[in-house]
């Protein structure tokens, strides 16, 4: 959802008194094409980005409105949420209310997550008690049990030539069932519980996104800690697998072991009691060593993990244990993938996936995780999202790119090279992509899959995605070949189905929230 970048450049030139000709001349550039820029008729990203953002002395998030961005993407969901879809709101509304009323637009994105996490609440009572059997025979246990303690207790009271042993009798089977009630008691509250828990799972997701937004995904802190872990293994030996290994048992008390097959289907594990850190036989070399010095970080992290989870965008216990794993995950990062050397490394390279995995000896998904995290202030890298698909199309992981409207849970748009890259296992495949805003993206996707561990074990690929604004790809290697001012090769998509305004979309899985005339799946499809 394009920000007006020419309008901000033109506001902050004027606010500094230059010229168009002074700027122009200090980035290489007509002063006619500045105009143009400034006038919002031409596209400006990559290095051009970068020298005007320098020149005008003004980060280039600033330039092309991340935040704006992510707030109009939030107002669009809102708006087609069925209980507000036949209003008749949209993207033009959404643009007009951020862009004069922001305070409000805030408080009606921050209104709708409540609403949302009250109706998934809601919901997942409701559930509960029209289809769980469990929950059925809970209550049935429930309903026997006082039947059991009123009868007895109706004995007790209406009976007088009791003996004193039926009386206890009596007395000592209601102690049995309350006791028996108070068990079936306390697993209905935790079905409850966990239902709840397991739908309020998106709101949790949305809070650990306001966390990574707001610090661009970029904790100098952890950093710094992933740069003190990385010593310490160098005082090992070479930074690999043996000195991490050898630096997890003899400070730490963690002995390695492989081969391992445990029942749980799990690749990998921590056994606390027994000191050991085991690996199934089929693990690569690439995730042992990132699992054992993301051990390290995890036992030797405490107090950094701890602050940088004592923020105000995570309300709840479950989202601060969620962000607690993901930045346990990025000190191991930046442990093994230093920032300074991997940046220089990654621009070398032009953003080369596979090149920095065979320099790093890592896999691609780690590399993919480590480019997202390149954001600090004076040294970033180019700008990326990322996703995580399973094969049945469902994301199990992503990471927010402003600009880019992610579905938060389900599954994205079909035509996504994300799930395109399943048809093509092992290969990467580029896609430049256009959304009904002319939001213009690149997307490079891979499938890959773990080794089987024998002819039983079910080995499932998963594909990664990494996305970047058309403005930045020209600092990569994928936009090799590609003529990135020409949109009509562009594939046009929707963020998913449901919040799509294309109507004439063959590969529509789902009616549009949207009001107006949209074709049913049966018109879209014949």
């Amino acid at each position: 959802m394009r920000a007006p970048i020419g309008l901000r450049i033109s506001t902050r030139r004027k606010g500094l008194r230059l010229s168009q000709a002074a700027l122009a001349r200090s980035v290489e550039i007509s002063p006619s094409y500045l105009n143009l820029i400034e006038a919002n008729k031409r596209q400006v990203g990559g290095t051009l980005l970068q020298r005007i953002a320098s020149e005008l002395d003004i980060p280039i998030d600033e330039l092309t409105g991340e935040a704006e961005h992510r707030l109009i993407h939030e107002l669009v969901e809102t708006f087609a949420d069925p209980a507000l879809a036949d209003v008749g709101l949209g993207m033009e509304t959404a643009r007009s209310l951020v862009a004069t009323q922001p305070e409000i637009a805030r408080v009606i994105a921050k209104l709708y997550r409540a609403y949302m996490a009250a109706s998934a609440s809601a919901d997942a009572y409701a559930n509960r008690l029209r289809a769980d059997p469990l929950l059925s025979q809970l209550l049935h246990q429930v309903l026997s049990g006082i039947t059991a303690v009123r009868s007895s207790a109706e004995i007790l009271e209406d009976v007088d030539d009791l003996s004193t042993a039926e009386r206890a009798q009596f007395v000592t089977s209601i102690t049995k069932e309350t006791r028996g009630l108070s068990a079936v008691a306390q697993n209905l509250i935790g079905q409850f519980d966990h239902a709840s828990t397991v739908r309020k799972s998106a709101s949790v997701r949305r809070e650990l996104d306001d966390m990574i937004f707001a610090a661009r995904n970029y904790f100098p802190a952890l950093e710094q800690r992933g740069a003190e872990i990385a010593r310490d293994m160098r005082s090992s030996g070479a930074i690999g697998e043996a000195a991490i290994a050898h630096l997890l048992e003899t400070v730490h008390g963690v002995r390695v072991e492989r081969n391992a097959r445990p029942n749980s289907g799990r690749a990998f594990g921590h056994d606390a009691e027994r000191g050991v850190l085991w690996f199934r036989n089929t693990v690569p070399q690439s995730t042992r060593q990132f699992q054992m010095v993301r051990l390290i970080s995890e036992l030797t992290s405490g107090n950094v993990l701890t602050e940088a989870v004592g923020v105000p965008h995570l309300s709840s216990e479950t989202a601060r244990h969620l962000a607690r794993k993901y930045l346990t995950s990025y000190i191991a990062g930046a442990a093994l993938f230093p920032y300074g050397q991997f940046l220089g490394d990654a621009e070398s390279l032009r953003y080369d996936v596979e090149a920095l995995s065979e320099r790093y000896n890592a896999s691609f998904e780690q590399i993919a995780h480590r480019l997202v995290t390149l954001r600090a202030e004076g040294a970033e890298g180019v700008p990326f999202g990322f996703l995580r698909s399973d094969p049945a199309g469902r994301l199990t992981k992503h990471f927010p790119l402003p600009g880019l409207l992610l579905p938060h849970t389900g599954h994205a748009c079909p035509l996504w090279a994300l799930y395109g890259a399943f048809r093509s296992s092992g290969q990467l495949i580029r896609q430049v992509v256009r959304f009904s805003d002319g939001s213009r993206f690149l997307f490079v996707a891979k499938a890959v899959s773990r080794r089987a561990s024998g002819f039983t074990d079910q080995a499932l690929p998963h594909s990664v995605l990494l996305v970047t604004d058309i403005l930045h790809a020209d600092r990569t290697v994928y936009a090799d070949g590609l003529d990135l001012s020409d949109s009509d090769a562009d594939v046009p998509v929707g963020p998913t189905c449901r919040l799509c305004t294309r109507t004439d979309c063959v590969s529509r899985e789902e009616a549009p929230f949207a009001p107006g005339d949209e074709p049913t799946l049966t018109t879209a499809r014949a």
